[in-house]
């Protein structure tokens, strides 16, 4: 038969432990609760909960016991009692002793910590909160805990990465954003903060150790001028790559940019027809040539409005509809079919395997985009010719943040299942669970190998 020491001490998961008793009780709400009375070993009473050391007692125990909530029995709501009282470490002051049950400061079992955290990562925030019957915010200090806890020394995921993405994202309206690092080796985060910039981006590049500099060879991200900066200051040795994702893009808004103007003037054009059809005396016939001169205008305005996106996709790619569009587009308007075609080559040839075939077709786009007449693509040209080589090195090497994107998705997945987050760190919290190589199971469970 066990006893009921051991039987609490197994259930609460905890070794250096001693159970003096246990008591059910309903409350006024008719939930079942279960209160153990504990304390620790008497060797640990006065240990630090940070540094594990035993220090000297600050004052007496607290008349009033401290109560710790427990990952529910079944139904049975488990609560866990001890007289707590203050110790005084040399390196951390004065604090309450270390119990075996919980982290520092929580109010929580370690267990109930980690099943929180756990739920989390998969749940939204306000199913976890019901669950677990705690609230919202709470949810997302157990998380912090959590993090602690399986990641004690956050400077290690920092060690030895060859190939980093970065870039920023939105996470809330009103140009709020975070700046994410990615190792494109692991496909994980390993760094992330709120804001985006020059002084966001310096804070990462100043917690590396002259090892961890020195370990970068290849850093990839879109055109800004500020990453660009901080590569040069912080590790000139590296080569930057601008993605090819964010040079399609440029091509892409340049296009749609042209596209819009074309839109504007034939819109004009049907617009000033129908004031003068419309301006002439008599009842317009069936055969009008007017009436069809205007019909005509608007047809063709509505068809460019509506090409956006027959524009943006890969010829290959395109329907019979979309293929003619394109086709009406080539036919009809010299103009925007030349900026499709310069968007186009753009792309083809950032597909290229050939450093030199892709450096002479970029040459050739340079220079058709510079006395292409179309203002729109002459900005484009500035902006490519500025980072040339950065592109040349993207081709050479292979390397794109198309990695980054795809967890830019996590983390709006992330935003979209909590409604938001009000405490930024406990969103970044969350980044690293779901995004980064730490692996977080469920307490008394069998990890999975992935």
């Amino acid at each position: 038969m066990v006893s009921t020491n051991t039987l609490c001490k197994k259930l609460l998961n905890v070794k250096s432990a001693v159970i003096k008793g246990a008591n059910f009780y309903t409350d006024e709400d008719g939930v079942k609760h279960i209160r153990i009375h504990a304390r620790p070993n008497v060797w640990h009473e006065d240990d630090c909960p940070f540094c594990h050391k035993r220090c000297r007692r600050y004052d007496k125990k607290n008349p009033h016991p401290r109560i710790w909530r427990g990952a529910d029995w079944g139904s049975t709501l488990v609560e866990i009692s001890y007289d707590t009282h203050r110790i005084e470490c040399p390196e951390h002051g004065v604090l309450v002793a270390d119990v075996p049950w919980a982290y520092p400061g929580s109010g929580f079992t370690k267990d109930f910590d980690l099943t929180v955290g756990w739920l989390a990562t998969y749940l939204p925030r306000s199913t976890v909160s019901e669950y677990m019957r705690i609230d919202w915010e709470t949810v997302g200090r157990c998380v912090h805990r959590t993090m602690n806890d399986i990641e004690p020394e956050i400077s290690r995921r920092l060690d030895g990465f060859v190939n980093i993405g970065i870039d920023a994202t939105s996470y809330k309206k009103g140009h709020k954003y975070i700046t994410i690092v990615v190792n494109h080796d692991t496909n994980t985060v390993v760094w992330a903060a709120q804001g985006h910039g020059k002084s966001v981006l310096t804070q990462f590049y100043r917690q590396l150790t002259p090892e961890q500099l020195s370990s970068i060879k290849v850093v990839t991200g879109d055109g800004a001028k500020w990453i660009t900066e901080c590569v040069n200051a912080f590790a000139p040795g590296c080569e930057r790559c601008v993605d090819p994702f964010h040079v399609v893009e440029w091509a892409m808004e340049a296009l749609d940019e042209v596209r819009r103007e074309v839109w504007r003037e034939a819109y004009d054009e049907a617009l000033q027809l129908a004031k003068e059809h419309h301006g002439k005396k008599g009842r317009p016939s069936a055969d009008d040539v007017e009436a069809a001169r205007v019909k005509a205008a608007r047809d063709k305005a509505n068809e460019i409005k509506n090409s956006a996106y027959a524009l943006g996709k890969a010829p290959e790619h395109l329907t019979e509809h979309q293929q003619a569009k394109v086709e009406m587009i080539a036919k009809n308007n010299n103009r925007l079919y030349r900026a499709y075609c310069m968007k186009e080559m753009l792309r083809l040839l950032l597909k290229m395997k050939d450093i030199n075939e892709a450096e002479v077709e970029l040459k050739q786009w340079l220079w058709r985009a510079s006395h292409s007449r179309i203002d729109a693509f002459k900005k484009l040209y500035q902006k490519v010719k500025r980072h040339k080589e950065h592109i040349l090195n993207a081709i050479r090497l292979g390397m794109s943040n198309a990695r980054i994107e795809a967890i830019n998705n996590k983390i709006k997945l992330i935003i979209r299942k909590a409604y938001g987050f009000r405490n930024i760190q406990n969103m970044l919290d969350m980044v690293y669970l779901v995004c980064s190589d730490l692996r977080l199971t469920i307490p008394n469970r069998k990890s999975k190998v992935t």
